[in-house]
């Protein structure tokens, strides 16, 4: 494990959040000794949850920014794409990519492109999914965004669009097909002119993915660095401006990706949301309250299979990233949000 670099270091980052002696009520606040204890005790635990690259950045500024080599896992070698010139791994992060197109969907939208609320056939034609005629006329692009089109994984009617959330790949993949054909640019082009450009992401792009995921039902994948993903968040949570101040996306169109979906408490649209009184998991189970209760309210969030996570919290000014394979935990967002509370102090 690369050390964290110091005490002074440490003491210098959360100087950022504040140190007074006494809160409010009488109540101490931690120590700099327990707050130093509560970032290694953080770090270790991202680690050792077979983390590869993990970033945490407030108010704009680095505070963490680890990498740590790949594991012996065959599952994450299929997601691995290289290193970046500074020696982070660039991988495949999954069903984040969702989070990234949801984005680039409000840009278009922005540019007058597309309206969410039409069919979806209105951009990419007819016959496009199994259903009737009258059924897929109902299913608009805000469906497609919700994940509650109402089809099945093979295209199926199931549902009346709108009704039910069912998280639905293959289904999300016509998002891209959606774009492309509203923007007449290929998927490659649209998201560096609109977002990966603008933003200074230079380690992000699109990849063909291997034959050993053709089953996913979506073959493009999203390849990027823990860095870029921060910078991607920071952008967030600059309400749609990149860290240069160039404008990527609408205040207001930004702010709808976070609406709840009726059909999901927890998920708007192609993001998960914690403030919810119940959520629908990607694998269906409804459980009451947040999606992440150690965390706070207003975190949204792009996830990815094997545990990829972005963490934006506008009332901590936070960014986290975690890039990596499969966490051994089960309760693995909980775990790291019981530790980044205490590190954060």
């Amino acid at each position: 494990m690369r050390q964290w670099p110091g005490l002074a270091a440490v003491a210098i980052a959360f100087a950022l959040v504040g140190c007074a002696p006494v809160a409010s009520g009488g109540a101490s606040r931690p120590t700099a000794s327990a707050r130093d204890g509560a970032m290694r005790d953080l770090l270790d635990y991202a680690r050792y949850q077979k983390t590869t690259g993990f970033v945490v950045m407030r108010g704009g500024k680095t505070l963490v920014e680890e990498n740590w080599p790949a594991p012996a896992d065959p599952t994450f070698a299929i997601f691995l794409y290289g290193k970046t010139d500074s020696g982070a791994l660039l991988e495949d992060v999954a069903s984040q990519q969702k989070s990234y197109i949801a984005l680039l969907m409000a840009v278009a939208a922005d540019k007058s492109l597309i309206d969410v609320d039409r069919p979806v056939s209105d951009y990419i034609g007819a016959g496009w999914s199994k259903a009737t005629q009258e059924q897929e006329q109902r299913i608009r692009v805000i469906h497609i965004l919700q994940m509650n089109s109402g089809l099945d994984e093979k295209f199926g009617y199931v549902a009346p669009a709108g009704t039910k959330f069912f998280y639905n790949t293959p289904v999300y993949a016509v998002s891209k097909s959606i774009l492309t054909a509203a923007s007449k640019l290929s998927l490659e082009q649209l998201t560096h002119d609109w977002l990966t450009g603008p933003s200074g992401m230079t380690e992000t792009d699109w990849r063909q993915r291997p034959a050993a995921l053709a089953g996913v039902g979506n073959n493009t994948a999203l390849v990027t660095s823990p860095r870029d993903t921060a910078r991607f968040g920071q952008m967030i949570l600059n309400g749609g401006a990149a860290s240069n101040g160039k404008r990527i996306v609408s205040a207001s169109r930004l702010k709808a990706l976070f609406a709840p979906s009726p059909s999901n408490l927890g998920y708007g649209r192609l993001w998960w949301l914690n403030g919810g009184e119940a959520v629908v998991r990607v694998d269906g189970r409804r459980s009451k309250g947040p999606l992440i209760p150690a965390a706070p309210a207003d975190l949204v969030a792009a996830f990815g299979f094997l545990d990829r996570r972005l963490y934006v919290v506008p009332s901590l000014d936070l960014v986290v990233v975690r890039t990596g394979a499969d966490a051994p935990d089960t309760d693995f967002d909980q775990q790291l949000w019981l530790r980044l509370v205490r590190a954060l102090g």
